[in-house]
């Protein structure tokens, strides 16, 4: 479905890039998720290396010819987080990873299909 020239694939992934983006600077700049990363075993810096992924995973979704790439490399991101809560049974906070690996699982099928 096409509206104004723009496909629903292309919509969506515009969507996802911004996210990922905010996410990335959010993440890298004020280190809001700080205490949860310690409380997940993880180092101190690995807020910089996950903000900087989430940003570096916007660039190719915005672009159309590395789109793909981008979807992929946003949607592992976020199952890595998923499967990370998962592992310490900390469901609760499932569904900010589901929910974009959902999405970007969607956008693939709609370039794909």
């Amino acid at each position: 479905m096409a509206r104004f020239g723009v496909s629903a694939a292309a919509l969506l992934a515009w969507r996802l890039a911004l996210a990922f983006l905010g996410a990335g600077a959010v993440r890298r700049r004020l280190g809001r998720d700080q205490g949860r990363m310690r409380s997940l075993a993880y180092p101190r810096w690995w807020n910089l290396v996950t903000g900087g992924l989430e940003a570096l995973a916007a660039a190719p979704i915005a672009l159309p010819a590395a789109r793909v790439a981008g979807l992929t490399l946003g949607a592992a991101i976020c199952v890595a987080a998923v499967a990370t809560v998962v592992r310490h049974k900390d469901y609760g906070r499932v569904a900010p990873g589901a929910v974009p690996t959902a999405l970007s699982a969607l956008d693939l099928a709609l370039l794909v299909g």
